[in-house]
């Protein structure tokens, strides 16, 4: 059942292999190591969960009128060319998101589905610009994910950290205002990232609003190298003191970079799903995460908006185990370094990769 559930998530993700591939004993192994073993999600967009059974519940509790007639119509708008194209379609769903209770239920939902994929520890994005423009209070937005995360950390054993990201396609006196608004609440936020469309949106575009993040004790992560450049992730890097780089797929164009990437064990958040649906990469079997793993890169496997998408971390861990032929080590690496590369303290992280390791 839980192969046959995989399939069906990922049925709209090119290059997945058929049947008969699937029913190898040795790969079936290390589909059940997949589904068994601990993991740590460092890359999910909170507005990016948001199903579309849940997007029409809160369309009737909201009073709004989505464009939709039915959850089969939703999901066959879910098609994109480009980054951009999803961002319009991921922008109108973020609407029917106005009560505290929209946020706390959208981020439940998220944390159940966690639980049920052995994700131990998650550190989760949102968008308070996306909501703030429509007129929702920061309060009512930091509020109610908070509340799902404290719920989850006593009745899911699932920890977590809350990174607010800044929307790089609006003028960096917007993210000024936004790191403002969060100071009342800046003991639930641990960093601050970039995300939205990344072609002619640079980071350097974002210096000045990083730099006050940091003096005010948040951590740094940015999206970079997924549709943009190398030079893109150089600018994180060196101007943004990013910490971590979400994606970075295109890190391989830049053998300097890559070299720096590897001495200095800066984790990259790859999102395999996300890059085939948007279009990064062609088809999952062509997609760089074999070979930058295998040039000692710390990259971690994500689901970026899985609502979206076509699956959460499991399905993107099968999908790229079958498409690429990932062993078992390999599958190990990478789920200790979603924990090696997350903001837990080092007890923390010890506490998990033991966890991980009696899967061995």
């Amino acid at each position: 059942m839980k192969d046959m559930k995989y399939r069906e998530d990922i049925k709209d993700i090119k290059g997945i292999k058929g049947s008969k591939d699937m029913e190898d004993p040795i790969e079936n192994q290390i589909k059940d190591y997949i589904l068994t073993i601990p993991k740590a999600e460092l890359h999910v967009h909170i507005e990016g969960t948001l199903e579309p059974e849940l997007l029409f519940q809160l369309a009737t509790r909201n009073n709004i009128n989505l464009p939709y007639r039915s959850i089969e119509a939703v999901q066959a708008a879910y098609q994109f060319n480009n980054l951009q194209s999803f961002l319009d379609i991921y922008y109108a769903g973020s609407k029917v998101l106005i009560q505290e209770e929209d946020f706390y239920d959208l981020t439940w939902a998220y944390l159940k589905k966690a639980k049920q994929q052995n994700i131990r520890h998650i550190e989760i994005f949102f968008d308070p610009q996306s909501h703030t423009s429509r007129g929702i209070d920061f309060e009512t937005v930091v509020s109610g994910i908070s509340r799902a995360l404290k719920d989850a950390r006593i009745i899911l054993n699932i920890s977590s950290h809350l990174i607010m990201c800044f929307l790089r396609d609006l003028p960096e006196k917007s993210a000024l205002q936004t790191l403002k608004q969060s100071y009342p609440y800046i003991n639930n936020i641990i960093g601050v990232g970039l995300d939205s469309a990344e072609m002619n949106n640079p980071p350097s575009k974002f210096k000045a609003v990083f730099e006050e993040a940091r003096d005010h004790g948040l951590l740094t992560v940015a999206h970079a190298g997924e549709e943009g450049p190398p030079e893109y992730i150089w600018q994180a890097l060196d101007i943004l003191k990013a910490k971590r780089i979400d994606h970075g797929v295109r890190c391989l164009e830049d053998e300097k970079l890559v070299n720096r990437l590897g001495d200095e064990q800066i984790p990259l958040t790859v999102c395999p799903f996300s890059n085939v649906k948007l279009k990064v990469s062609p088809r999952l079997e062509d997609h760089p995460l074999k070979r930058m793993l295998e040039k000692g890169l710390c990259v971690t496997v994500n689901s970026d908006d899985p609502a979206y998408f076509g699956g959460y971390v499991n399905d993107n861990f099968l999908g790229c185990q079958t498409a690429l032929g990932l062993s078992q080590q390999a599958i190990y690496q990478l789920a200790k370094n979603s924990f090696t590369a997350s903001f837990l303290n080092p007890q923390e992280k010890s506490k998990l990769i033991q966890e991980l390791d009696k899967f061995r």
